[in-house]
């Protein structure tokens, strides 16, 4: 059978889009298929692969084009839905994004589908399965960041756990997962672990001001405010992420794909903080 050729457009934010990725690696290794993946910079996600990632031989990617904008991006409202006529022509095959969920439910097989085609396919989510090794094996972030999350590593001990506390725009995680099971959990952790140390992750600056004024030099978190539509955001993202993988174990928020990437990168326990769920 004839090799085929899949095109990637991975959407969302980083850790949606580094599952997706991981997704459309293992589905065309699956099907002996090319990979060639097209990175888009939008409002979730400002910045260049090359600015937090280093190329790797096992996946081609290459920051989108003015003509790339005009094929291969998402057909949607925002661009008159202009890419979906070429994507026609060029495409046997065609996947969108918001067909992936309940493909996924239906037990769509996706090899089936891939194997021997000229296919495209946008995603922001995992579909199929593969080992959480693949993470580290195809995303390397560059060294700037490397070098900020040693720094931080630098200050853990033997017991440091990590916080992932979302806030701002993620309304579940505010609504099931209040700072207070956050705040209740590390004095939990230091009953049990006198030299508890601890890693905030939040996009809250209120967060960590409560944080350090409760357990002052256990914390450790950055000072930039994080956010999406910089560089310099989207790699505090990155340093964040990989500092959170560094932890003994990582207590995350509701509703958001951050802490479950930071777990599975490092092979870090993760605990999801639900008031929900919680038995006091």
């Amino acid at each position: 059978m004839r090799k085929g050729q899949l095109l990637f457009v991975p959407s969302g934010g980083l850790a949606n889009r580094m599952r997706a990725i991981a997704s459309a690696y293992t589905l065309t290794q699956q099907t002996d298929s090319d990979l060639q993946v097209v990175w888009f910079q939008d409002w979730a996600l400002h910045a260049p692969f090359r600015s937090i990632f280093e190329e790797t031989p096992l996946v081609a990617v290459r920051e989108a084009t003015v003509l790339d904008h005009l094929i291969y991006d998402r057909a949607r409202k925002k661009n008159f839905f202009l890419p979906a006529l070429p994507q026609r022509i060029l495409f046997q095959r065609h996947i969108k994004e918001q067909d992936v969920t309940p493909l996924k439910k239906q037990a769509f097989d996706f090899e089936a589908w891939a194997r021997g085609k000229r296919c495209y396919m946008s995603c922001y989510q995992v579909f199929g399965t593969f080992p959480d090794e693949l993470y580290s094996q195809l995303f390397h972030p560059v060294k700037e960041v490397m070098d900020v999350v040693d720094s931080y590593r630098s200050q853990f001990n033997s017991h440091t756990i990590g916080l992932h506390i979302r806030r701002t725009d993620n309304a579940e995680s505010i609504a099931k997962s209040p700072t207070s099971l956050f705040i209740n959990k590390v004095r939990e952790e230091i009953d049990q672990h006198d030299d508890t140390k601890v890693f905030l992750a939040t996009d809250s600056t209120e967060v960590k001001k409560e944080f350090i004024a409760a357990f002052g030099s256990r914390i450790i978190t950055p000072q930039e405010e994080a956010c999406r539509d910089s560089i310099s955001g989207i790699r505090g993202g990155v340093i964040d992420l990989w500092t959170l993988a560094s932890t003994q174990k990582i207590y995350g928020s509701a509703g958001s794909s951050f802490s479950p990437m930071a777990a599975s990168i490092g092979g870090v326990a993760l605990e999801i903080m639900n008031a929900q769920t919680a038995t006091f």
